[in-house]
């Protein structure tokens, strides 16, 4: 092993041989063995040479030719001073190697040079530590023998030596040297600490000393992998336990193949680091993440809809399975049927209805607390129950497990919406899945606030879409409406309950003289705001039809009651307003869309107003049916602009159909399409009318719930010939009998004797008032319907207007007579004049007839 000269070695034993034979015989059988590889001399650069008497390199060995890069042959016979020294330091080295050939011992640190290379260039400089031994030749001639080593090698060593200490004293990660049998040959403090003892206890260990089999076994396959390719393996991340501790822990180990100073693999290296708290961070961190993923698929999914149950519906399909396996959504029975809300901390014993269940595992829905209950059965929790518990206190509660049952961990929580509980939510785990813990539990907490916010919402919403819808209701005509020479059929569809309830509406209006005003119209807007609008407008409607305007003066009074709609002053303040500048009116605009239409059953001709209304539809037998061509005007409340009048003669047999924009307008159909799909449905309109308005509503796309739908049919059947008596009477005093002698005979060939002299006594009074005050030919008609209808026209402007006579007045009396023995009388004005009327009940009617004796008695 010494690169010491034999010569040198031999010199320094004067005993000869013997002693060392008897140290020979003495020693350990593998002393004098060959080292093998990676001994200390495999890092350490240590080089021997020589000294002759003469003070000149005698010996060079094979580590002086690799330290100072000079071969023998070259070495031998230079003098070391001169050779490898500086200049500048070769006095100083003369007198040490005087000092050595003079046989003393040196030991020292000595800088140097190789000497230049053959192609003339400059040897690298560095520094040796030398230990120089006097020594004697065989004639005993002083020598030396000098012993080199590398100085930068040995501070590397040194460092490398703290950097080693470091690792295994001072490292605050855990460090293992596992030799190539796999088992550890050195472990650093660190390592011990965690695992116990000192680090010399852990010699000689496997990883399953250390990890579970199933983990152990996959580590020694790495670390096998590692030894036998040289790859490294970085953050490989392994799960075991600690001695006296029943908390699993988390490491990142480091694997990386060790080799001698020759370059042979001698083992792996293991640097660990405990992770256990960077994975619960993590943990904690993907959690969190989840979460807020969750409440934003929550905000963006639930509340779509306001209705109830599918609102309890899409939060179960946001919680199953991303936060837990089996949900289930309960709410009180109360908000489901309408009424007001239950108190704000009721007792929990309130009837509840099971409105959703959701499950990833089962489709049989849990017991939760108490016994089992099925989708949308009526139940109640058990009082000293958890789920009844969070009913009453607003807060959640944890519901045991049941034993030998699917579910291991169940949250009940409360579902609160300003200050109110309306139902509650309950959140289970199945067996195999983590339990919930207190973040799960907040979390759960926001999910249930959510829903049950948009829950009362909804509640809230159906209570005013069910009190419009019961106020527009009974706004409509209710029943069949009848007329006078009309067939009348009608629809009205309200939107769903995703959409607020219109101000659509229709109305059929019987007037004097047998006949019917039909009216269609839309308020626009929706909500209690609409329908209590419409409600005005139809009341409105009915008033003006009353004193018997034409439509056009009809449709412009509603336009001003429109307009004075949103006005606190009424309509005189609607006109102020209206002249002041624009940025000045902060009154709310109510707008409406109309038709009006008079239709007299006598003449079958129909008069028709349009306010931005659509086009009425009108079907000829054996035509196909058109839309008639009336100027749609204005809507109403836009005001400034006239209504004009289009008269239309209407066949017998003939279908009209009057109807608003939810029938043939929705996002998917265009209003054109739509119109004409309307038309083509009305193919066949001498079908009964009630069919003709359901095959209308099943042609057309009509459930789409955007709008209402308002559609009122009506099929032409006018007065009969025979039913109508109709004569001309001169201005003359003796008309007044002639009248009555023609209302005689028409009625008795109409067999109506019972009203033969009420009707004569009624004629009398009405011609002998037109002789009187009226002016032009006197006309006599008498219609004959479900009532008996008997007008007297003349070319006078001025009204009959009733008055209460005194006792002591001779006339005065006639229209109070008239009002006394009639159902009802009136005046409209005409064309040419106007038209005195009365109506008189048939006999066998409800109505019973007036005694004429007793009511001209009850005039005194």
């Amino acid at each position: 092993m010494s690169e010491i000269p034999a010569k040198a070695t031999e010199s320094e034993d004067p005993s000869g041989g013997a002693r060392s034979r008897a140290a020979e015989e003495a020693a350990p059988a593998d002393m004098w063995q060959s080292s093998p590889p990676g001994s200390i001399y495999d890092y350490i650069k240590v080089a021997s040479f020589s000294l002759s008497p003469g003070g000149l390199i005698e010996q060079w060995s094979l580590r002086a030719e690799q330290l100072f890069g000079v071969p023998a042959h070259r070495a031998v016979g230079l003098d070391p001073i001169e050779a490898f020294v500086d200049p500048d330091l070769r006095s100083r080295g003369q007198r040490k190697m005087a000092e050595i050939l003079d046989g003393r011992e040196w030991t020292g640190v000595v800088p140097f040079r190789m000497p230049a290379g053959e192609d003339g260039s400059r040897g690298e400089e560095g520094m040796a530590e030398v230990y120089v031994m006097p020594t004697r030749t065989a004639e005993g001639d002083k020598a030396a023998v000098c012993i080199v080593v590398d100085v930068r090698t040995l501070r590397s060593m040194e460092t490398d030596l703290a950097a080693s200490q470091a690792i295994f004293g001072q490292s605050p990660f855990g460090f293992l040297l596992i030799d190539t049998d796999l088992r550890v040959r050195r472990a650093n403090t660190r390592f011990a600490s965690i695992f116990g003892g000192t680090p010399d206890d852990h010699r000689g260990k496997s990883v399953h000393d250390y990890l579970p089999r199933a983990e152990a076994d996959r580590v020694s396959a790495t670390m096998r992998r590692v030894l036998e390719s040289g790859d490294s393996i970085t953050d490989m991340h392994v799960t075991g336990f600690v001695p006296d501790s029943e908390e699993r822990r988390h490491w990142s180990i480091n694997l990386y193949r060790v080799h001698s100073g020759s370059g042979r693999p001698i083992g792996v290296a293991w640097l660990g680091t405990d992770i256990t708290a960077r994975r619960e961070a993590a943990r904690e961190a993907a959690s969190a993440r989840r979460n807020l993923a969750l409440l934003n698929e929550a905000g963006a999914r639930i509340g779509n809809s306001l209705d109830l149950e599918t609102t309890a519906r899409e939060l179960l399909d946001v919680v199953v399975p991303g936060f837990c396996d089996l949900a289930t959504v309960d709410l009180y029975q109360a908000l489901l049927t309408g009424d007001e809300a239950p108190p704000k901390l009721a007792d929990g014993s309130a009837e509840l209805r099971r409105v959703a269940f959701a499950s990833a595992v089962s489709d049989a829905p849990f017991g939760g607390s108490g016994e089992r209950v099925e989708l949308g059965a009526v139940h109640r929790f058990p009082f000293n129950s958890p789920c009844a518990d969070a009913l009453r206190t607003a807060r959640p509660q944890r519901v045991p497990a049941e034993e030998g049952g699917l579910v291991q961990s169940t949250l009940a929580v409360p579902m609160v919406a300003h200050d109110t509980v309306v139902g509650i939510v309950q959140f289970a785990r199945t067996k195999g899945s983590e339990p919930f813990g207190d973040r799960d539990r907040d979390l759960a907490v926001e999910l249930a606030a959510r829903a049950a916010v948009c829950i009362d919402n909804a509640r809230l919403y159906r209570r005013e879409h069910e009190r419009a819808l019961i106020l527009q209701r009974s706004l409509l005509p209710p029943g069949d409406p009848e007329a006078s020479g009309l067939d009348i059929a009608c629809r009205y569809l309200p939107g769903n309950a995703a959409t607020e309830v219109g101000g659509d509406w229709f109305d059929v209006i019987e007037l004097p003289g047998h006949r019917t005003a039909l009216v269609v119209g839309d308020v626009m807007g929706r909500g209690l705001r609409a329908a209590v609008a419409m409600g005005e407008l139809r009341t409105a409607v009915r008033t003006l039809a009353l004193l018997d305007l034409e439509p056009a003066e009809v449709l412009s009074a509603l336009d001003e009651i429109a307009r004075g709609l949103g006005t606190p002053g009424g309509v005189q303040q609607a006109t102020r307003a209206a002249r002041q500048p624009r940025d000045a009116d902060l009154c709310e605009v109510y707008l409406a869309t109309c038709v009006y239409a008079v239709y007299d059953s006598v003449t079958r001709r129909c008069t028709f107003a349009n306010a931005g209304h659509l086009p009425p539809v009108l079907v000829e037998p054996g035509e196909a049916a058109l839309m008639l061509d009336v100027p749609p005007g204005m809507p109403l409340g836009v005001g400034g602009e006239p209504f004009e009048e289009v008269e239309v003669e209407l066949p017998e047999g003939a279908l009209l159909a009057l109807y608003t924009d939810g029938l043939v307008e929705s996002r998917d159909h265009p209003l054109d399409e739509g119109l004409q799909a309307f038309v083509q449905a009305l193919t066949d309109p001498s079908r009964p009318l009630e069919d003709v308005c359901d095959h209308v509503l099943n042609s057309l796309d009509t459930r789409h719930g955007e709008d209402d739908i308002a559609l009122l049919m009506a099929r032409v059947q006018g007065l009969p010939t025979e039913s109508v008596g109709d004569w001309t009477l001169p201005r003359e005093p003796r008309s007044v009998g002639r009248a009555r002698e023609y209302a005689r005979t028409q009625l008795l060939s109409w067999d109506l004797e019972p009203l033969v002299d009420t009707t004569e006594l009624l004629v009398s009074e009405l011609v002998t008032n037109a002789l009187r005050y009226g002016e032009g030919e006197i006309r006599l008609r008498l219609l004959l319907d479900r009532t008996l209808v008997c007008e007297v026209w003349d070319a006078g402007l001025v009204q009959p207007r009733r008055r209460r006579a005194r006792d002591t007045d001779e006339g005065g009396r006639g229209l109070q007579l008239v009002g006394l023995l009639s159902a009802a009388w009136g005046s409209r004005r005409t064309p040419r004049g106007k038209t005195v009327w009365f109506e008189l009940p048939l006999p066998g009617a409800d109505s019973p007839l007036t005694d004429p004796a007793e009511a001209l008695l009850s005039l005194f």
